[in-house]
């Protein structure tokens, strides 16, 4: 209580957009370290002499311990003091990021930057969206959507500063930047956020009825459903868009780098604060129309996802990313706020938890597929075919919003305070 009532900060009214701030420092460091591999893996690949297969097992191996972890992340948040968990997470993937700069072998990289470094990370996003889901509720969809506006700038800064680093001054170098800002970002966060009250401190849920409740859940499981469509999607895409654009059009690293992410994610970052405003609004008439959003927001995609691999011309491929990014960024905004319309707030970390597990596990096959398909069917062709994941979650939202949403609904507004 003393360390609250020294700072200032976090007893006023505007400690909510502090959080905020720091937790999109936080988020943008984890999109970040997530994706150096793919930018300097052409680097990575002739340094060591590693294959395609090799290295789409090695971005596997961080999704499938990403997955694995996050369910048990999710059960924690909801118990534990969420601004620890926030602070040690970041503090250990980010030694972890550096300690992937000194591998050799494909069994270190897959410690490092599989194990260590998705592992850390999995506990970063129930605790961090629960807290947010928190502090703002009269504006969750916009809270929520400007902390995943991180997820962009964080994959488009690191795709130019990793490549030019990468290429100047060698892969290893981007590794050590990254990982130690991030443990300085962990030690200000840890003096900065204040401690919240555990989401179960009144009412306590243990795991099997946890489960039970979202098992039972149709909403839930369809929103599950379309978010693994979702991550397929975008775990191939950050993985392989680097590497099309250098043997497809001959473009260097830190060229590749840069517009492998920058339009998509400039086109992301305008459509989920759309997203955000636009789905607040409607909500207010209809709560069920933030999953209609989602939906229409992957109908709109897939002409654009299809593009990414059959455009002919850089421009054509720059143009399909962009739009491609405009509708990603609309479903991304409600990713969360959807799935807390129909959850009690007791299990939102867990029910957060939940989701990614099934999500990046799903997810984390699509490098490897990719990867061992490469040589045959080619990443134009795998790339473009994406399409046919987004399609599928949209008749998952759709079902979800016919036919389950309301009941759902009104189960969880029954534990509402």
């Amino acid at each position: 209580m003393n360390n609250q009532i020294a700072d200032p900060l976090s007893t006023s009214k505007n400690y909510k957009w502090l959080m905020l701030a720091l937790l999109w420092t936080a988020f943008f460091l984890n999109s970040a370290d997530r994706q150096i591999f793919s930018v300097v893996l052409p680097l990575i690949k002739a340094d060591l002499n590693l294959s395609d297969a090799e290295l789409g097992l090695i971005a596997s191996s961080l999704v499938w311990t990403y997955g694995l972890f996050v369910p048990i992340a999710g059960i924690v948040g909801d118990r534990l003091v969420r601004k620890n968990i926030i602070v040690f997470s970041l503090l250990f993937w980010s030694v972890s990021t550096l300690l992937t700069g000194i591998s050799t072998t494909v069994a270190q990289f897959v410690l490092f930057r599989g194990i260590a470094t998705g592992g850390g990370e999995a506990f970063y996003a129930p605790a961090a969206n629960a807290l947010i889901g928190e502090e703002h509720q009269k504006r969750r969809s916009l809270a929520l959507s400007i902390h995943q506006s991180a997820v962009y700038f964080g994959i488009i800064l690191s795709g130019v500063i990793a490549g030019y680093i990468g290429q100047h001054y060698g892969w290893r170098n981007a590794f050590y930047l990254f990982g130690g800002f991030g443990i300085l970002v962990a030690i200000v966060s840890f003096f900065k956020l204040r401690k919240d009250v555990p989401a179960q401190a009144q009412e306590k849920v243990n795991v099997v009825e946890s489960a039970k409740i979202m098992a039972k859940n149709p909403t839930v499981v369809l929103l599950t459903a379309a978010f693994a469509c979702m991550v397929f999607v975008n775990v191939a895409y950050l993985t392989w868009m680097p590497s099309l654009l250098v043997e497809k059009f001959n473009l260097s690293l830190v060229a590749a780098g840069f517009s492998s992410m920058f339009y998509h994610h400039i086109g992301a970052f305008i459509g989920v604060l759309i997203g955000g405003l636009v789905s607040d609004k409607v909500s207010r008439i209809n709560p069920g129309n933030r999953l209609v959003v989602q939906a229409v927001a992957m109908l709109g995609a897939v002409p654009f996802i299809y593009w990414i691999g059959m455009g002919t011309t850089p421009f054509a491929t720059y143009l399909a990313l962009f739009f491609f990014g405009i509708f990603r960024g609309i479903y991304d905004s409600n990713i969360f706020a959807s799935l807390y319309e129909v959850v009690k707030p007791a299990i939102r970390s867990s029910s957060s938890g939940f989701m990614l597990m099934c999500a990046f596990l799903v997810g984390a096959f699509a490098p490897l597929i990719l990867g061992v398909l490469k040589p045959t069917l080619g990443l134009s062709t795998g790339l473009s075919w994406l399409w046919v994941s987004y399609f599928l979650g949209a008749a998952f939202l759709l079902t979800a919003v016919l036919f389950f949403f309301k009941t759902d609904r009104q189960n969880a507004m029954a534990y509402e305070s």
